[in-house]
């Protein structure tokens, strides 16, 4: 059973070359764990059979033990009273009691050596794949943490580069939107000198007294005074008189 247990721990050091625990290494330890709580369990259903074992033994012993001093009690008792022939029997009897005596206390003893021996190992074992599997976590928790802060450096690089791409972009588009202005506002300046002004303000002239015709007539035609013949008539009119001196009473 102890050479069981190595094998299995063994086997669980060399599950971590596998490229399955590569993908998820967590995972695989959690079912190596629970792969060996049963391993475990059956070990120690091992042991108790041995310890089932070790405490037959002592019993045995124990009652061993017991006839063989009833016997000895008893012989002496058969020798003083005289009885040889029966003294004779139990001394014989005697003899396979300790014979067995003996056996079962060698039996005990290894057994009980083999026993403690299994627990050591038990335990030893056990430490040994719990320390490895606390190993294995925190080599998990730092590639992790390695791994994150890579990605990190990474789309920092990644940023900084598209930030200097985009600038250049922009700078592009920069230029181009100058090089657009500077042409439109060149043909607006070849457009505006092909213009005829002078074309332009007889037109404006034009629509001017057209327009203070069109008033006149409308004017005359609804008895419309228009400012322009009501000033004469204002300044032909006389001024009104004032009386000098202090006015008289009848």
């Amino acid at each position: 059973m102890f050479k069981r247990l190595s094998n299995l721990i063994r086997g669980f050091l060399s599950l971590f070359i596998s490229g399955l625990e590569r993908e998820n290494p967590r995972a695989l330890i959690e079912a190596e764990k629970e792969n060996l709580r049963k391993q475990i369990g059956k070990f120690n259903d091992s042991l108790a059979s041995q310890a089932g074992f070790i405490e037959r033994l002592m019993r045995q012993v124990k009652n061993l033990e017991q006839k063989e001093r009833e016997l000895t009690a008893r012989i002496s008792a058969n020798i003083k009273a005289g009885n040889r022939a029966i003294a004779g029997q139990m001394a014989l009897e005697l003899q396979t009691v300790k014979e067995q005596l003996e056996e079962n206390r060698q039996q005990l003893e290894a057994a009980d050596a083999s026993f403690k021996k299994m627990e050591k190992a038990r335990d030893v074992s056990v430490q040994e794949a719990q320390e490895k599997i606390e190993k294995l976590k925190r080599l998990i928790s730092e590639a992790e943490m390695m791994e994150a802060q890579a990605e990190l450096q990474e789309m920092a690089k990644g940023m900084i580069t598209g930030v200097g791409n985009s600038g250049d972009t922009l700078n592009r588009l920069e230029e181009y939107l100058n090089e657009r202005r500077d042409k439109a506002a060149g043909r607006a300046r070849v457009a505006a000198s092909g213009i005829d002004t002078r074309k332009i303000e007889m037109k404006e002239a034009e629509q001017a007294a057209l327009a203070e015709q069109a008033l006149a007539e409308f004017e005359a035609s609804y008895g419309f005074v228009s400012p322009a013949a009501e000033k004469p008539a204002a300044e032909s009119q006389p001024l009104p008189q004032k009386d000098l001196g202090p006015k008289t009473t009848q």
